[in-house]
């Protein structure tokens, strides 16, 4: 059986090593789906699989074993899921694209975690809208607080929840207690002054914990959400690098416009001899400069009075292991 290899990888599939199998693979924006769409999973691995479900690094999973000339029965199966996920897709009952564009991971964010900032699954929810679907190799994360347990500093882009701590003297009993969680917990932003806690608005990273340990709620998070972003770290064969701090109390709206302005800029200088077409972005970012990169993210782009870029920017440059 003759088969498009590059139009079923686009049609959310991979090649396998089994002769005429293909394994669908289906992501998850955010991470978090409704637990209905596992028995519909189950039905997919068993009749037209082999049985097995792969969950991937990417918050996405994958059903091997599907022969090629079952993939169409399987995408109508998968239609549901594909609907009840918020996958953007563009013909329905014929799976999606998915190409260059990697799945948008979430940590468990401000739902169930008391450490979360933030809803990062609804945050990765929007991007997905926003960014989704694209060629270009891309790959962004949500984490709720600075405690990145989605390892977003490994990305392009990485989201940081924050929180602008909103301090009520009139409730402050003087105990101390925010002060010894952020010096043991965090980055020691808080310090006693006449029996009462003093924010170093300059070393705070919004993390949340004084809130968490004041118990009497003296301290509590801000209404407006806020962000760290950072940029293109990556892995890989060669070159891996860690993501740099960016823009600290930057908000929503101008993270989407930041990712979706990026999008054009690698379209502008992408090497069109990258193999498959697809190159990391820090790449592009060695040969034009931070500066020009800087200026196509931040086009039309406003951001809060708050907000805090960091400039220069000592970019790492090229760096050949």
């Amino acid at each position: 059986m003759d088969v498009n290899t590059k139009k079923l990888k686009k049609n959310a599939y991979r090649v396998t090593k089994e002769r005429g199998l293909a394994a669908s693979r289906v992501r998850v924006p955010g991470g978090r789906m409704d637990a209905k769409y596992l028995a519909d999973i189950q039905n997919i691995a068993d009749n037209y699989g082999n049985g097995t479900v792969h969950l991937t690094i990417r918050q996405g999973f994958e059903i091997p074993g599907i022969p090629f000339e079952k993939m169409p029965e399987v995408n109508e199966l998968l239609q549901p899921i594909i609907e009840g996920l918020g996958i953007n897709q563009e013909v329905p009952g014929q799976g999606y694209t998915s190409s260059g564009t990697r799945n948008i991971m979430a940590c468990v964010g401000n739902s169930m975690c008391p450490y979360g900032c933030y809803d990062t699954t609804d945050f990765a929810r929007k991007m997905e809208k926003a960014i989704f679907p694209n060629d270009l190799h891309f790959k962004v994360a949500f984490t709720g607080c600075s405690n990145d347990c989605c390892k977003v500093r490994m990305h392009d882009f990485g989201i940081i929840g924050m929180t602008l701590p909103q301090f009520d003297p009139n409730r402050c009993v003087s105990c101390g207690a925010c002060t010894k969680a952020c010096q043991r917990k965090s980055v020691g932003a808080l310090s006693n002054v006449n029996f009462r806690p003093v924010r170093n608005e300059e070393k705070c990273l919004g993390c949340g914990e004084c809130v968490l340990a004041c118990p009497n709620m003296a301290w509590t998070r801000s209404e407006k959400k806020y962000y760290k972003l950072t940029i293109l770290g990556r892995t890989g064969k060669k070159n891996p690098r860690m993501g740099e701090d960016w823009i600290k109390w930057i908000d929503e709206e101008s993270i989407i416009k930041i990712v979706t302005n990026t999008y054009a800029y690698v379209r502008e200088y992408i090497d069109p001899t990258a193999p498959g077409g697809k190159e990391h972005i820090g790449y592009i970012v060695d040969r034009t400069g931070f500066e020009e990169f800087q200026k196509w993210a931040l086009k039309d782009v406003t951001l809060p009075d708050i907000a805090e870029v960091v400039t220069p920017m000592y970019w790492k440059g090229v760096k050949v292991i």
